[in-house]
């Protein structure tokens, strides 16, 4: 290998990455600064004339923000909390139990890596329960969606920790609940650590499932919310107002993975390395 293709191949792979991210990102961000007649065709020209406070002013009260936001906590953070408790309870039961049922079991679980949901399957199932267009129903689509991961990587975590730990703990009269709560979850933070980001980026960003399953109205996700007003025709040719509510909407999702964005690396090779 010669070292002007040793040195170039990553340089030229940063490159291809960074502008496959960063014309996006530019595009996004100069646009939700522009007046509304500099943003009918979004470029990658600077504005000419700065208003990024007054657009994105104007699209937390027309895209009423606040409350797509607070529809969103209230979706993610459950959903979140059950991945992770369920994920963890599974998994502990996967890693120390040797059946040729639990393995059935285990390979049923993580098929959702590989399987799709059935969307259409799923809101039939929701009618039925009474669940469609309810936040519950939302929840529920969003756990067993992501259960698959989080039970995949943490029950290969939990195979690397010693059953030493286990034993002892049984050995001073511990029941199996509080070898759970305070043994296993402890060691399972960076796994946890890893699953709480991408469950969260994932559901906070999605608005397929949260189309079919809750369709709107005043229980709409932000993303939900932007498709909304964005096809009742409130945004129409204000691209400067779109751009302006996906920068918001981004912004939690940015400071978090920021913050996590080791974890998620040493999360995964963790739970599927060993």
């Amino acid at each position: 290998m010669t070292p002007v293709w040793r040195y170039g191949r990553p340089a030229l792979v940063l490159l291809l990455a960074g502008l496959a991210v960063g014309v996006p990102l530019w595009l996004v961000a100069v646009t939700s600064a522009k007046p509304q007649a500099e943003a009918i065709k979004p470029n990658l020209d600077l504005p000419r004339h700065w208003q990024p406070a007054a657009n994105y002013a104007d699209a937390l009260a027309e895209g009423e923000m606040l409350r797509g936001f607070l529809n969103s906590l209230l979706v993610v953070v459950p959903s979140v909390v059950l991945v992770l408790i369920l994920g963890a309870g599974a998994a502990w039961v996967f890693a120390r139990r040797k059946s040729r049922l639990v393995s059935a079991a285990y390979a049923l679980c993580i098929s959702g890596l590989l399987l799709p949901p059935a969307v259409i399957t799923i809101v039939m199932e929701l009618r039925q329960l009474g669940l469609a267009g309810t936040r519950p129903g939302m929840i529920a689509v969003y756990t067993g969606m992501y259960l698959s991961t989080s039970i995949f990587f943490m029950t290969g975590f939990i195979r690397a920790i010693p059953m030493e730990l286990e034993e002892a703990a049984r050995m001073d009269g511990a029941t199996p609940s509080r070898i759970f709560w305070r043994i296993v979850l402890p060691l399972l933070r960076p796994v946890i650590a890893t699953a709480t980001i991408m469950v969260t980026l994932y559901a906070w960003s999605d608005v397929f499932y949260a189309f079919f399953v809750l369709g709107g109205g005043d229980r709409a996700t932000l993303p939900l919310n932007l498709y909304q007003v964005a096809s009742a025709q409130l945004y129409l040719n204000n691209w400067h107002l779109v751009f302006a509510y996906v920068v918001v909407m981004s912004l939690p999702m940015v400071a978090v993975f920021l913050v996590g964005q080791r974890k998620i690396v040493s999360g995964i090779t963790s739970g599927a390395v060993k």
